[in-house]
C-alpha cells in the first residue's frame, strides 16, 4: 500500500501541473480571443463603376475599380445599423468610400458623404499637378488617392480613432480584430508616428501648424484637405482638444434652428460652433471653448463662427464643397499664395 501511494502521488502532482498549463492556456486564449466582434458586414451587391451610377463617381477613374455595398448589422437587430461603400483595385485592401450611420449614436467612424468625396476627387484630379502631395487624414487620404490618382502622406489603413458604443466597449478588442480582417492591416509604426505629428499640426497655433505641415511635405507643391468632421476624430485621438458635438434636426427655418443652436451653445457654456450636414434632415454642430483649441489650426481653417477662412495666413483657402476645405500649403520661404483649384459652393 506505501509503495502505491509513492508511485500514485508524483503522478497526482504531474497532473495537477499539467491542469495548472493547460487553465493558464485556456485563459491566454481568452484574453486574446474576447469572442466576436458584435457587428458584422454583410456584403448587398458588388460591381463595376457601371454597376453604381447612382453614386456619382468620376467618370474617369480606373475602371478596374470594384465597387461593393455593405450593410452593417448587430446581433439580435433586424435593420442595418449602417450602410458603407467599398472600392478596391486589384488585390490591394478596401477603402471605405463613405459611411451612412442609421443609428443615434455614433459608429465605428463618423458620418461622411460620398457625393462631397466625388466632388472632391474630381476638383483634385482635374486641377492639382500629378506630382503635388495631398495631406488629409487618413481615410480621406486613402480616398483621394484612389478616386483622384495623386500621392497622398498616408497610403494605409492607420485605423485611429476607432468610435467603439458604450455598450460594446468590453469587445473593443475583437472589433479591432475584426476591423483589421475587414480592411486589411494597419499601418506601420513609422506611418503611425508620421500621423501623429499631422495631428500635432492640426493642434498647433496657425504658423506654428503650417510650417509643421511643410516639414511632414517636404520640397513638394502640397495641399491639406480637411473635412469638418476631422475635429471629432481628432478631439478622440487628443481628448485636451475638447469638442463637442450635436445633432439638431432641420425643422422649419434656418433662422430658428440657429436661434435653438446658440441657445444649446450658452447654457453649456460654449463659445463658438460649426455645422456639418448629415442629411437634409439632420445638421451635426461642432461646439468649442474660447482659448487654444479655439485658435488651433484646424478651427481656424473650418467656419467657426470666431474664426474667418478666407483670412488665414499661414494657409490659403483654394477649395470648399460640402464639408471639405482645401488649402494650398506654402514652400519653404513662401507666403500662402497662388491658387490652384477653383472654389466649390
Amino acid at each position: 500500500m506505501a509503495r502505491r501511494n509513492t508511485k500514485l502521488l508524483p503522478s497526482l502532482g504531474i497532473l495537477l501541473v499539467a491542469g495548472g498549463i493547460l487553465l493558464l492556456l485556456w485563459f491566454g486564449w481568452l484574453w486574446f480571443n474576447p469572442g466576436p466582434a458584435p457587428y458584422r458586414y454583410q456584403l448587398v451587391t458588388e460591381g463595376g463603376i457601371d454597376q453604381f451610377p447612382q453614386l456619382g463617381l468620376p467618370a474617369d477613374i480606373d475602371p478596374a475599380l470594384k465597387l461593393a455595398q455593405y450593410e452593417v448589422y448587430a446581433e439580435g437587430v433586424d435593420q442595418p445599423l449602417a450602410l458603407t461603400h467599398t472600392a478596391r483595385l486589384g488585390d490591394h485592401p478596401p477603402v471605405r468610400l463613405d459611411w451612412e450611420n442609421h443609428t443615434s449614436e455614433l459608429l465605428v467612424t463618423v458620418d461622411n458623404k460620398l457625393s462631397e468625396l466625388a466632388a472632391l476627387s474630381v476638383a483634385i484630379a482635374k486641377h492639382a499637378p500629378k506630382d503635388a502631395l495631398i495631406l488629409a487624414w487618413w481615410d480621406t487620404s486613402r480616398q483621394v488617392n484612389l478616386l483622384a490618382g495623386r500621392d497622398t502622406l498616408f497610403t494605409t489603413r492607420i485605423g485611429e480613432p476607432l468610435i467603439v458604443p458604450t455598450p460594446w466597449l468590453e469587445r473593443t478588442d475583437a472589433i479591432k480584430r475584426y476591423e483589421s480582417e475587414f480592411w486589411g492591416a494597419p499601418a506601420g509604426e513609422q506611418e503611425r508616428a508620421t500621423f501623429q505629428r499631422f495631428a500635432d499640426a492640426l493642434l498647433a497655433p496657425p504658423e506654428t501648424g503650417a510650417a509643421l505641415l511643410r516639414e511632414l511635405a517636404g520640397n513638394r507643391e502640397a495641399y491639406i484637405a480637411i473635412h469638418v468632421n476631422d475635429l471629432y476624430k481628432l478631439g478622440l485621438m487628443r481628448p485636451q482638444f475638447d469638442i463637442t458635438y450635436k445633432n439638431f434636426p432641420m425643422e422649419g427655418n434656418m433662422h430658428g434652428l440657429i436661434g435653438y443652436l446658440k441657445t444649446w451653445m450658452q447654457s453649456n457654456q460654449f463659445d463658438t460652433y460649426t455645422l456639418q450636414s448629415i442629411s437634409d434632415k439632420m445638421v451635426r454642430a461642432y461646439f468649442l471653448h474660447k482659448g487654444p483649441n479655439s485658435e488651433s489650426l484646424i478651427a481656424q481653417m473650418l467656419p467657426f463662427t470666431e474664426s474667418q477662412p478666407l483670412e488665414l495666413q499661414a494657409l490659403q483657402l483654394i477649395y470648399q464643397q460640402g464639408g471639405y476645405w482645401v488649402y494650398k500649403i506654402p514652400a519653404p520661404g513662401d507666403g500662402a499664395s497662388g491658387a490652384d483649384l477653383p472654389e466649390g459652393t
